[in-house]
């Protein structure tokens, strides 16, 4: 039997963070057209500039037998940064499990609130854990335009 672990990441998981990222743009369900997700993200994440981005900030990673499955960040100003599960993991409850430690954490460090820019598809899950729509935008990239929202908590 596999045990589904929850840790904070490590430098070395980067570039299975990476793979989870890509993963999860290109294999999970979506709303976005293939051209889309090409210009939101054309190759995994890694290096050294990836491993920085990731180092200077809180990173939950849930893995089951080493393999990393999901991950979500959270910046020293309580902006959610990252937050992706991997196309055959979803649906498991790995955001929830995942997003408790973050918010735990975040209370320790004594944030008020937490807010993020959601793709439609980790909308859902931001508003099952109570965050609410701020506003609804669209950014270019790449020559594609994306939707998504920002999205904020407040924290008691």
């Amino acid at each position: 039997m596999t045990e589904l672990k929850i840790r904070l990441s490590q430098s070395q998981d980067a570039d299975a963070l990476g793979q989870v990222m890509y993963n999860a743009i290109h294999s999970g369900a979506s709303r976005y057209t293939a051209a889309q997700r090409a210009a939101w993200q054309s190759s995994p994440n890694s290096g050294a500039k990836w491993a920085e981005r990731l180092a200077e900030q809180d990173v939950w990673l849930a893995e089951e037998d080493g393999n990393a499955l999901a991950f979500l960040t959270l910046r020293k100003d309580g902006y959610v940064d990252m937050a992706f599960v991997r196309g055959d993991a979803q649906g498991r409850g790995l955001f929830r499990r995942l997003y408790d430690h973050l918010e735990a954490a975040a209370l320790v460090q004594g944030h008020r609130r937490l807010w993020t820019h959601a793709s439609l598809m980790a909308q859902p899950a931001f508003l099952a854990v109570g965050f609410h729509v701020i506003r609804h935008e669209s950014v270019a990239r790449h020559g594609e335009t994306l939707d998504r929202a920002e999205m904020e908590k407040p924290l008691q």
